[in-house]
């Protein structure tokens, strides 16, 4: 069932939710709606759910035979952050229960659902667990267990509301990559929530980012980290350094450094920002188009180096990522004078921020 979102706008008093939102969720995808806490994500999921009614426009289902339909009942499953678990029910009863629940007519056989059951704890790797409560699991099981019941209805889509966010940074970061794999096995139709950017990243087949109740741009993981269309896209998927200079001839001078834009060559002398990741800010001991910078702090985190400077010109702090290798030939020490090169940087001039 693939979701197709027309023109929604959804107002709370004088606070604006959604503003004209167009989205169309392909069969089998897994979408991420990315954004800021007050993005308008949540509001939009549940508007996909059925929770809230939208102010104007529709939700448009396809099915696989390209009908048209309108959500119903059973048609949908949701998880939410925090479980929303029966704690007076066993794990077994929790992932039963939407299945025990149906009009007598549609319900399955006690046998139907315990053969669906144990076959939905399998999946979640929770078969052993069955008989145990919620309180006896940890927060990544019970999460588990919650997408084990919402899957136990069959739904066409599956919404996932901030489904990691309750969890500490190793779960989470070890059930998103089950999740990832549990959607490559059953090609279920899905979308979650969430403000964790490297979660989108790592999850998603496509990354819907909000701002302020606007779509700010749809693309693959690859497309929106890489290709950002606005300065807001850019500085929200990670930690970036800001490089500010003029336009010249095609290109954004900043101090005696010289960086390519000749997307902004008929803007002569116009004032610009230069995007710039930390991984992307190279050291050197030569100052031969170099910007001077001192070394405030070393990190050393694994297999990266984290390192903070001030540029002597501006007083800017700028961070570089080095490798633990190329750090050590550098031989780098707090307090010293090195020089920065910008390998690859994204450039924005005035109008650019009116996105």
């Amino acid at each position: 069932m693939s979701i197709e979102i027309k023109n929604i706008n959804k107002s709370f008093g004088s606070f604006e939710a959604l503003s004209n939102i167009n989205l169309t969720i392909k069969h089998g995808e897994l979408a991420a709606l990315l954004g800021p806490s007050g993005s308008g994500k949540t509001t939009l999921l549940r508007i996909i759910a059925g929770l809230e009614s939208p102010d104007s426009g529709e939700i448009i289902f396809h099915d696989e035979m390209a009908n048209t339909s309108k959500i119903k009942n059973g048609e949908v499953g949701f998880v939410f952050q925090h479980y929303a678990l029966f704690r007076h029910m066993n794990i077994f009863e929790n992932v039963a229960f939407g299945l025990k629940v149906r009009k007598r007519n549609i319900r399955p056989s006690k046998a139907e659902i315990e053969e669906k059951v144990h076959s939905l704890l399998k999946l979640v790797q929770l078969d052993n667990f069955q008989y145990r409560y919620p309180s006896e699991l940890s927060g990544g099981q019970r999460q588990r267990v919650a997408l084990a019941r919402a899957l136990a209805i069959e739904p066409k889509f599956l919404l996932l509301d901030e489904p990691f966010g309750a969890l500490d940074a190793k779960v989470r970061k070890e059930l998103r990559n089950w999740v990832r794999r549990l959607h490559d096995e059953i090609h279920i139709t899905s979308v979650f929530v969430t403000h964790d950017q490297e979660e989108a990243l790592e999850v998603s087949d496509t990354v819907v980012i909000l701002r302020s109740g606007k779509i700010e741009q749809i693309g693959s993981p690859d497309e929106v980290y890489n290709k950002p269309k606005s300065p807001f896209v850019f500085n929200f998927l990670g930690d970036v350094n800001l490089f500010h200079g003029r336009i010249h001839e095609g290109k954004a001078v900043i101090g005696n450094v010289d960086v390519e834009s000749p997307d902004h060559a008929a803007l002569e002398n116009s004032a610009a920002v230069a995007y710039v990741r930390p991984y992307d800010v190279e050291i050197l001991r030569s100052k031969d188009q170099g910007i001077a910078a001192e070394i405030q702090y070393i990190h050393s985190t694994g297999r990266n180096v984290r390192v903070e400077l001030k540029r002597k010109d501006t007083g800017t702090l700028i961070e570089s990522v080095l490798e633990q290798e190329n750090y050590k030939a550098l031989n780098l020490l707090p307090g010293e004078t090195v020089y920065l090169r910008i390998k690859k940087a994204t450039v924005y001039v005035d109008d650019d921020f009116s996105i």
